[in-house]
C-alpha cells in the first residue's frame, strides 16, 4: 500500500512588509523634529517656507496647522510680522511719532507751557504729560482754562496716527472725600474720562477704538509727595501713544545697527523729561477704572 505523503507546514515567508511601517514611522518622526525646530524660531518668513515644503511634500490639501502658526496681528508690538523683519516698519512710525513730538514741543515753546506741558520719547512709545492747572480746577474734573485750546492741538496731532492711545489720570496723595469724588480713584478716572471724550468731540475723524481711559490715583507718582512742587507734578493727565511695532535686533538692513540709525535716538528720552517707563503700563490692581470705548 502506497504511502500518503504529507504536504511541508506552510512557513511564512520573511517579506519585507516591515519596511512600509518603519518608512511611515521614520517620516512621523523627521516631521516631528523639524516641525518642533520651526516652531521654536521667531523667523516668520522661514515658517511659511517650511509650511510650502510641508504642502509640496505632502500634498494633503486642506487647511494646514502652519497657516496659523504666525504671529498675532493683534500683538504686533511683541512679535513682527514679515514685513516688520527689517525694522522698516518700526523706522517708519518713529520718524512718525518723532516729528508729533517735535510739533508738539513747538507748540509748547510758542505759547510758553514749558511749565504746564512736557513730552516724552519711549521705547515704549510718546507719552504727553499735561498737569492739572492746565485743564482741571483743583478737586474737580470739569475742563477749564487752557482745555478749550490745548485739548484741539492734541486730537490734531493724535488725528494723524494710527497708534492706540491711553489717557490716563493721576493724583497726588492728599485725601479728597466729596459726594462727587469720594476719593483720588473717582477724581483721577474722572478727569481722565472727560479728556478722552473731550479730544474725540474735538477731532471727529478719530476712531473711539483706538482710545482707553484709566484712573491711577496717587500710585503712578512722578515725583516726591512731601513736598508742594512734587505733588503738583504728581496731580497731572496723561496721554499715552503706543507704539505698533517693536525693534527687532536681529534684522538690522543696509547697515543700520541699532534703533538709533538714520531717525535718530528711538530708544533716547526727551531732553526736558526723566527715565522712559510710562506709567499707563503695568500694575494690574492698582488702577480704579479702564475705560474702553
Amino acid at each position: 500500500m502506497a504511502k500518503k505523503k504529507h504536504a511541508k507546514p506552510h512557513e511564512e515567508e520573511n517579506g519585507e512588509a516591515w519596511l512600509l511601517p518603519y518608512s511611515d514611522l521614520m517620516t512621523l518622526l523627521l516631521a516631528l523634529f523639524i516641525a518642533l525646530f520651526a516652531i521654536s524660531q521667531t523667523d516668520q518668513k522661514k515658517m511659511s517656507e517650511l509650511a510650502q515644503a510641508f504642502t509640496a511634500a505632502f500634498n494633503m490639501g486642506g487647511p494646514s496647522f502652519f497657516d496659523k502658526a504666525g504671529p498675532n496681528v493683534g500683538r504686533r508690538a511683541e512679535t513682527p510680522s514679515d514685513e516688520d523683519l527689517g525694522n522698516s516698519a518700526y523706522f517708519a512710525e518713529n520718524k512718525q511719532l518723532e516729528e508729533i513730538q517735535k510739533k508738539m514741543q513747538e507748540y509748547i515753546e510758542e505759547n510758553h507751557l514749558e511749565d504746564q506741558l512736557s513730552t516724552e520719547m519711549a521705547e515704549e512709545g510718546l507719552m504727553i504729560r499735561i498737569k492739572e492747572r492746565a485743564l482741571f480746577p483743583s478737586g474737580s474734573a470739569q475742563l477749564v482754562g487752557q482745555a478749550q485750546s490745548i485739548v484741539p492741538v492734541v486730537a490734531g496731532m493724535l488725528a494723524s496716527l494710527p497708534e492706540r492711545v491711553v489717557i490716563s489720570g493721576h493724583t497726588d496723595n492728599v485725601p479728597i472725600s466729596t459726594a462727587q469724588y469720594p476719593s483720588n480713584w473717582e477724581l483721577s478716572a474722572s478727569r481722565a474720562m472727560n479728556l478722552m471724550k473731550a479730544v474725540l468731540a474735538a477731532e471727529k475723524s478719530l476712531n473711539p477704538a483706538r482710545f482707553s481711559a484709566i484712573g491711577y490715583s496717587e500710585y503712578r507718582p512722578i515725583a516726591d509727595n512731601k513736598t508742594d512742587a512734587g505733588r503738583q507734578q504728581n496731580r497731572r493727565v496723561e496721554i499715552f501713544i503706543a507704539r505698533n511695532y517693536r525693534f527687532n535686533p536681529n534684522e538690522a538692513p543696509g547697515g543700520k545697527q541699532g534703533a538709533n540709525a538714520d531717525t535718530g535716538a528711538a530708544n533716547t528720552p526727551a531732553a526736558n523729561s526723566g527715565p522712559a517707563t510710562p506709567s499707563t503700563n503695568g500694575a494690574a490692581g492698582s488702577n480704579m477704572a479702564t475705560t474702553s470705548m
